[in-house]
């Protein structure tokens, strides 16, 4: 009798219990997805990274360069930092490269990428910081990193000098989705673009960098749809550089952005076979390439 008293009682605080366990499992469901919904700004601009970049940004005078700092002010009244490193001869005549960070650091940390353009290929460099990255005022989103990559580009075709020399976008990572969607948009202005480690979009690279979160990708408000971007480039020549050991964009989604690309422009890709997320621009056969891309893709006059 005993026993079927104790488990009509377990019976029924299970049924009592049940909707409460509901609730609670449903309510901490419903806070994660809260929670990456909010923060995923946060994770995805680690202007943090490494620590102490949004207070020391590296100058290219320590590098051995000229240059000016500015002050941007983007189309919704952020103010963003940019370093403009220009010939000290010939440099109405020489192409200008815009240079567009990945996803941690600041534009100072570029800086030795920065060099190779300027001493090397004898390029004038413009620089910048994203809201939210280095002293850049702000915090980054998708919105407010285009309206940044906007201010430089126009900087660019406004600068007395500047205006009329020949532009080749350069974006790495996070930079490369600013890059193809600021081309997307600009593409009359600019007469060649240089992506590397670039990925298909936001949501697609998710399942590889954290599996677990592959069913939340419809959360994803920050996209970065490069993929879509890459079809609207009609007339620009377009360098795909491709580290083959990138632990963090798949291979694959570079190659699939080459496929898609169809310009009359001219594209070339380089893969490289040792190149990591972090150190493919390290790698012998990075430079080599841009070289000749740009003998091949702009002419002889530009190396």
């Amino acid at each position: 009798m005993s026993s079927y008293f104790s488990k009509r009682s377990g019976s029924q605080l299970a049924k009592s219990t049940l909707p409460y366990l509901i609730l609670g499992s449903t309510t901490i469901i419903i806070s994660g997805i809260a929670l990456l919904y909010t923060f995923q700004c946060s994770l995805i601009y680690t202007a943090n990274y490494p620590k102490g970049s949004r207070k020391h940004v590296p100058k290219p005078s320590d590098y051995g360069m000229n240059y000016i700092s500015l002050v941007l002010e983007t189309r919704d009244d952020v103010k963003i930092r940019a370093y403009v490193c220009k010939r000290i001869e010939g440099a109405s005549t020489r192409p200008t490269v815009l240079m567009l960070h990945g996803t941690s650091g600041n534009m100072g940390h570029r800086l030795p990428i920065a060099r190779k353009f300027f001493k090397d290929f004898k390029c004038n460099v413009m620089l910048v910081s994203y809201r939210g990255y280095g002293k850049s005022k702000g915090s980054p989103s998708e919105k407010g990193l285009r309206l940044d990559a906007q201010a430089a580009l126009d900087y660019i075709k406004q600068d007395s000098i500047l205006k009329d020399t020949k532009l080749i976008v350069f974006g790495q990572a996070l930079g490369g989705a600013v890059a193809l969607d600021l081309v997307s948009r600009n593409e009359s202005k600019v007469d060649a673009l240089i992506i590397e480690n670039t990925f298909l979009s936001i949501p697609k690279i998710i399942p590889h960098i954290a599996p677990n979160l592959r069913y939340l990708t419809f959360l994803c408000s920050e996209i970065w749809p490069s993929e879509n971007y890459i079809t609207k480039l009609q007339t620009i020549p377009i360098l795909f550089l491709s580290g083959l050991k990138d632990e963090i964009v798949p291979p694959q989604h570079m190659k699939i952005l080459y496929e898609l690309a169809n310009t009359s422009g001219g594209k070339m890709i380089q893969e490289i076979e040792n190149g990591s997320h972090h150190d493919t621009v390290s790698q012998s056969d990075y430079f080599p390439k841009i070289g000749e891309f740009f003998i091949r893709m702009l002419g002889e006059e530009f190396c």
